[in-house]
């Protein structure tokens, strides 16, 4: 039987991937802190303006619009021989997007943000919690078309999203839909003369950055809650952190190329941005992106058009997304025969409307990699009459002929502000991603 205590190992590696989603509060700042890693290993940046000149078995990386990465190292053989080995992640997560001109005053006493929804969260799990604020801050440039971005962090818990006291909303237990425009904002101060609507956000960003007020043009923020995660059970085997989905896969991923040299077939990580809110933009799943990068790639190579799809036919993909554990108060709602559970090892995830790329060839193929890695397996399909969700596998094999799986970490209370994973998982799964990169 398989010990329920997690090994040093694993909980050494499950403390690290707390530390990184503690620095990845936006997908700005995962990305940014991916890319510290890379460089530490030996990675070189890549700009998509530039020409490419690729050294062999050079290690390199390239990213878009500041929230997606792709890395790859360049195999001993030729990728139309061998092919690229991909591992695909995202590095968003549901949340709320702060919207132009945000301040609201209620009756000049309290200040509050005008805030919008992106993608699917658990709306109730953000109450009554400390948020913060972070993204990127843009600034004036050298020219209107080349503006300066920076990161911003708040450094202390800025927000929160107040309750409505049972006293006043009596059924609030028996089911309330929140209104995502009236219940969900969060409230910032009280105003006053020192906290003047009009000016306070932008003299507490410049204050925080050193910058002054007047180059402050625009913004991308999100709220992220402010607690760090937690390892915790009975024996220590649960992670439990906002934003496992999708960093834990982000930072397997990381770790796994980080630890990878050069190997027969090109090895590659993609990070997108936007999986959440359907992956249609310049750096989503849905772009050219990473067709893009593996074309420009055949091209330093000096390879042409038919090597590149010659290169596709020998490629496989993994789409590494958080995929649902049995739930221990609700085990009704998933499949009678096929459930994972947490701390037993990855999971395939199946649809026969193909909201997942998982076929039997493909399956196959993971199940070899896990026993290569000796990782067992889980298989995850819905229940017949529930409709499941999608992840970035089927968007990105409509514009690249890749065989693809779908595979990832079980995990409960996905899209809740506080997910909860299993420590021995995340081991597991890296091992795993560190097998296909070493195949």
């Amino acid at each position: 039987m398989v010990s329920l205590h997690p090994s040093k190992d694993e909980i050494k590696h499950a403390k690290d991937l707390l530390a990184f989603i503690g620095s990845c509060p936006s997908p700005f700042h995962a990305v940014q802190t991916v890319k510290e890693k890379l460089i530490s290993s030996g990675y070189a940046e890549l700009k998509f303006e530039d020409k490419w000149t690729l050294l062999p078995k050079g290690k390199y990386f390239v990213t878009r619009n500041g929230s997606a990465l792709i890395a790859f190292i360049l195999g001993k053989s030729a990728p139309e021989i061998s092919g690229f080995h991909i591992l695909g992640t995202h590095t968003d997560s549901p949340t709320f997007r702060l919207k132009p001109s945000p301040l609201i005053s209620v009756e000049g006493k309290y200040l509050k943000l005008n805030v919008e929804t992106y993608g699917g969260p658990i709306l109730n799990t953000w109450l009554d919690r400390p948020l913060g604020l972070a993204g990127r801050i843009v600034l004036k440039g050298k020219s209107a078309y080349h503006p300066q971005s920076v990161l911003f962090q708040s450094s202390s818990p800025l927000l929160i999203i107040p309750n409505l006291a049972i006293h006043m909303n009596r059924k609030v237990n028996e089911g309330f839909a929140l209104n995502k425009q009236k219940d969900l904002l969060p409230l910032l101060g009280m105003q006053g003369e020192d906290l003047k609507k009009e000016s306070v956000l932008v003299n507490y960003f410049s204050n925080s950055l050193n910058i002054i007020p007047e180059d402050i043009i625009d913004f991308d923020l999100v709220l992220y809650e402010y607690e760090n995660g937690h390892i915790m059970g009975l024996n220590q085997e649960f992670i439990s952190s906002s934003r496992l989905d999708d960093l834990a896969m982000v930072h397997a991923g990381t770790w796994a190329l980080t630890q990878t040299m050069s190997n027969e077939a090109t090895s590659i990580l993609a990070c997108f941005d936007n999986e959440e809110v359907g992956s249609t933009s310049k750096q989503g799943a849905a772009s050219p992106l990473l067709a893009s990068v593996l074309e420009r790639i055949m091209l330093a190579l000096g390879k042409n058009r038919e090597e590149y799809y010659q290169a596709l036919a020998q490629s496989f993909m993994i789409s590494a997304d958080m995929a649902h554990a049995l739930h221990p108060n609700a085990a009704e709602k998933h499949d009678p025969v096929n459930r994972p559970v947490l701390n037993e090892g990855p999971v395939i995830k199946l649809s026969a409307n193909l909201s997942y790329t998982s076929d039997a060839e493909s399956t196959a193929i993971f199940h070899e990699i896990c026993k290569r890695a000796k990782v067992p397996t889980q298989m995850f399909v819905n229940r017949s009459d529930e409709r499941g969700g999608s992840t970035i596998g089927p968007i990105s094999t409509t514009h690249l002929d890749i065989r693809s799986v779908d595979a990832g970490n079980p995990l409960l209370g996905m899209h809740s502000i506080r997910e909860l994973g299993g420590v021995k998982d995340h081991l597991a799964m890296s091992q795993v991603f560190k097998q296909f990169f070493r195949d």
